[in-house]
């Protein structure tokens, strides 16, 4: 940014130069240059509790809604919000694929039981698209939005 510009934005900053710099909320930057803080382990402290992450219902993983509640002693498949990706170290976790779609079909994501793709659609009145994760909670069916499937390195 300028130097004659108000920082006034959320995750506004000023480098030791004197730049300064401005977050753009739901913009994302990916490079395949490294850089030291790619290496940084997320550190995780949450312990898992069976009734706290559902058990998708197409596929053997548990489903995570929030990167910091990844469980620090679950070793299995998990599936994770996109936002995951910013926090990604490839020395603490390998990234399976992504649950949607054609794209979750490939990874082995089962596609609807008929039942619970005419519960969605009839029912939920929503979109039932084979390859996308899904589990129940007292008893409807919850599809969550994209998730990407890790697995912690041991």
């Amino acid at each position: 940014m300028p130097k004659d510009y108000e920082l006034t934005t959320t995750g506004s900053r000023v480098d030791e130069k004197g730049n300064k710099f401005i977050n753009v909320k739901g913009v994302r930057w990916f490079t395949n240059i490294d850089y030291e803080e790619r290496y940084e382990d997320l550190i995780l402290y949450k312990k898992y509790i069976p009734e706290e992450f559902p058990k998708y219902e197409n596929f053997d993983a548990i489903n995570i809604d929030k990167t910091k509640d990844i469980p620090v002693d679950y070793d299995g498949l998990m599936g994770v919000p996109i936002t995951f990706v910013d926090k990604y170290n490839p020395n603490q976790f390998d990234i399976i694929g992504i649950g949607i779609s054609s794209s979750g079909l490939e990874i082995g994501i089962e596609p609807y039981k008929p039942e619970h793709k005419k519960y969605r659609k009839e029912i939920q009145k929503r979109g039932a698209v084979d390859g996308d994760l899904y589990f129940y909670i007292d008893g409807e069916v919850v599809v969550p939005y994209r998730r990407i499937i890790i697995k912690r390195k041991n």
